[in-house]
Formats: structure tokens, sequence, C-alpha cells
């Protein structure tokens, strides 16, 4: 890669064994490990520039840390304060938020929306166009399928009293969300539990249990043979 047009802010990290594409932008601060990939037209490091009415809380963001070996696809763009990381592959025009943390070895689709102060673990799959709201934490092994909504706002902007009650999805280890699943503030989905595709989740999920339907509901157990650790 050629790294035509780079621009590289002051104090950044770029080990010269990186990969950089034409025309990234590497804002002050952030930190690439050995071995990354950094195609065409990424930001890496951006610092929000929030509305008036934002629930988020305006500080000032250490640097972005991207560890060994991980790949950030064309168009991406990730914010300062997230760490991201080793061998992750963040995928075309993702986008990746402040005080995000992204565990080794996960897929991050195309199209991907993280929002800020998301926590997911390792050997996470998010497909494409999937969108994690803020506050919310995926563990170790989730799936996520594509085109997946989490929420966090159950009054839509409505009211003060909602700034204290900003709930995200809390998707524990090695449960999986099939594509179009829309999941509703605060609720927890346990482990090795299965979402069926475009299941509506309004009440917290109980692990090893598959669910489907509007509202979603509990059809039968997850089969023993289908169980992470028997695979």
């Amino acid at each position: 890669m050629s790294r035509e047009n780079l621009v590289l802010g002051e104090g950044a990290v770029l080990p010269d064994d990186v990969e950089v594409g034409a025309n990234v932008v590497i804002h002050a601060g952030t930190v690439i490990g050995a071995g990354c990939v950094i195609q065409d037209n990424v930001v890496l490091g951006k610092t929000p520039n929030l509305a008036s009415r934002s629930t988020a809380k305006k500080k000032e963001l250490p640097g972005l840390v991207i560890a060994e070996s991980v790949t950030v696809c064309s168009g991406a763009v990730v914010f300062a304060g997230s760490t991201i990381g080793a061998r992750t592959v963040i995928g075309d025009q993702a986008f990746v938020r402040e005080n995000v943390t992204i565990g080794e070895d996960c897929g991050i689709g195309r199209g991907v929306c993280i929002e800020n102060q998301v926590t997911i673990g390792s050997r996470c799959s998010i497909q494409s166009n999937s969108y994690i709201t803020r506050l919310s934490t995926l563990e170790d092994d989730v799936f996520i399928a594509p085109c997946v909504t989490t929420t966090n706002d159950n009054f839509m902007g409505r009211t003060h009293a909602r700034h204290e009650k900003l709930m995200g999805a809390t998707i524990r280890r090695a449960a999986r969300i099939g594509g179009g699943v829309v999941i509703l503030p605060g609720i927890e989905i346990g482990e090795e539990a299965f979402v069926a595709a475009g299941a509506l989740v309004t009440k917290d999920i109980p692990a090893g249990k598959l669910v489907a339907g509007l509202p979603a509901r509990v059809w039968r157990d997850v089969p023993e043979e289908e169980l992470l650790e028997n695979q």
C-alpha cells in the first residue's frame, strides 16, 4: 500500500510494518500495533462533535489504541478513546464511536455502527449493517446476524427522566441473534440463547433457550449439539 495523502497527527504511533492505503487520516495520540492493515479512506482517532441535546458527556479522550494485526477496511471510522483487540477486522464503512472496547479476533461487518460506551468481548461476530447502541455489552463468542438493531431509550428522546434510565442490551456469552432482530432497551439475553430471525425481544431471555416471534417467546431449549462447548 502506498501511504499516499497520509495525514498523521502529533504523537501518533505508526510502526514501519503497518500497511496504509491512500487518503488515511490518523489523529493525534493514536497508537497502532505491529502488522496492522489500514485500508483506503480510513479515519482513526476522530473526536466526537456532540449535539446540544446529546446525553453523552463531552470530555477529553485518550488516544485510540489498536492492537497488533488488526485490519481496518476501506472507509471505516474509529474514534478516540476506544481500544481494538488483536487480529480483529473492522469492515468497510463501519463506524466505532468513542469509549468502545472490542476484544480479540472479532469480525465487525460492513456498515456496522457501534455507539459510545459499548463493551464487546473476544471472538464476536457482528455482521453487516447491525446497530449496537450506547451502553450495550456483548460478552465473548456472541454472534450478531445482519441488520440487528439494539435500543437504549424507552422514552425516545422525551423527558429529562430518560437521562438516568438509558440502558443498552446485555448479550451474554455465546448467545446468537438472528437477522433483523430488534432488541428493546435494557434487555438481557442469556448465555447460549438463540433468537430467531425477525424477532422482537421485549423481555429478558433465559440462558440456553430458543425464542422466536413478535414479541419473542420461548419455543424450546437450544440443542446440546449446538452449544459452544460441544463444537
